[in-house]
């Protein structure tokens, strides 16, 4: 097995409030219940992350991606917990990837299902460098979702190894279609990556329990991002920390 897996937990936001995203069905979506956290407040969740050991937070801002303006004073704040964010809010020019970034957030995430012009990826890691760029592989069901005709048909490894031709080297592997469904990763896509891709790769999507996460760590990946399981309890704060997911608790 090799290094720890890294659990970044997800906030997606719409409207200004933690939604619990199921399937990709937005139009459906309502405002977290949580085991964690008393209130859907983004700011409190994020700080409620915090203290209970994580590192990191994956952001999506789903009134950007869904076509309006990146919540800019939001993202602020949520990068000021002092969490590495990493941020989907649908960024398809270097101006808006330029603004995001200088909220503080550690990484733009941009993906697929935005994406008009794949060569945008190669300009974003020569304006900011790879270690500030991260490419979503936005799937339902296996099949790659883009507003890019250049894209269109491709397979999730196709378009996976063109983006690493640009100078990708971080990943994220998201199955809409599994997200918020406790229905477990698919672990044969994730296993087709990781054969195709050179660097990092967050898999996203259907993780229901501890056992999914030592799997697609035992497959090659580097990183899981969770929601649906986490606030309902299906993993708990004391199970991560058992396996050394997150840090224990200083006596």
């Amino acid at each position: 097995m090799g290094a720890a897996l890294r659990i970044i937990p997800v906030i997606d936001v719409l409207n200004g409030v933690a939604v619990h995203a199921v399937r990709g069905k937005r139009k459906e979506y309502r405002p977290i219940k949580s085991t964690l956290c008393e209130s859907p407040n983004p700011l409190e969740v994020a700080l409620t992350f915090r203290s209970l050991g994580f590192s990191e937070l994956y952001i999506a801002d789903l009134d950007a991606i869904m076509g309006g303006r990146p919540s800019l004073p939001l993202l602020k704040r949520l990068a000021g917990t002092g969490l590495a964010t990493m941020v989907d809010a649908g960024i398809t020019n270097i101006a808006d990837a330029r603004a995001l970034l200088t909220t503080g957030a550690s990484r733009v995430v941009i993906g697929t299902e935005t994406l008009t012009d794949p060569n945008f990826l190669k300009q974003a890691v020569d304006s900011f460098g790879s270690e500030r760029v991260r490419l979503s592989l936005d799937m339902h069901n296996q099949k790659l979702l883009t507003r890019s005709s250049k894209l269109d048909g491709l397979d999730p490894a196709s378009a996976a190894s063109l983006f690493g031709s640009m100078g990708v080297t971080s990943f994220i592997a998201l199955d809409l279609a599994r997200v918020g469904s406790l229905q477990g990763p698919d672990t044969n896509l994730l296993e087709t990556l990781l054969r195709t891709i050179r660097g990092e790769i967050l898999v996203g999507g259907g993780i229901r329990n501890s056992q999914d996460l030592t799997e697609v760590q035992s497959l090659g990946a580097h990183g899981a991002l969770i929601a649906t399981s986490l606030h309902s309890g299906a993993i708990t704060i004391q199970q991560l920390r058992q396996s050394n997911f997150i840090p224990r608790e200083r006596n």
